[in-house]
């Protein structure tokens, strides 16, 4: 079974997201997608101050088993990167929750409720 923290959100293709204070958005990869992914070499961030469109690709994660898309589960503008993933991959598989990948600063409130909870995610992945 999938770690699945409760106080996250999630979306459906498998990144979390957490509200900040500041009203930006941390975003990062779930246990279950590290763990579909396998061992991963190579993180492409985005761009701060790169727009994202949410359910849109955003940037890239590279295992030894394949590349693969990361969506924005927010639309707005990405605020901050965590260049310290780009220098170490690996901390995803350690610790996807505390490796979070970028910020975003929200440009559409009402997207946050429409991501799941973690009640909702542990149903989407049959474990609920």
């Amino acid at each position: 079974m999938s770690r699945i923290p409760e106080e996250l959100r999630y979306s459906p293709t498998h990144q979390w997201a957490r509200r900040e204070a500041d009203g930006t958005v941390t975003v990062g990869i779930t246990d279950h997608a590290q763990a579909e992914l396998g061992d991963i070499v190579y993180v492409e961030l985005p761009k701060a101050g790169a727009q994202v469109k949410a359910g849109q690709p955003c940037m890239v994660i590279e295992s030894v088993k394949a590349a693969s898309d990361v969506h924005a589960p927010v639309s707005g503008e990405i605020v901050a990167v965590n260049e310290a993933v780009a220098e170490h991959p690996e901390r995803l598989n350690e610790d996807p929750y505390s490796a979070w990948l970028f910020r975003v600063r929200p440009s559409d409130p009402a997207e946050w409720d429409r991501l799941l909870d973690a009640e909702a995610y542990r149903r989407l992945l049959g474990e609920g």
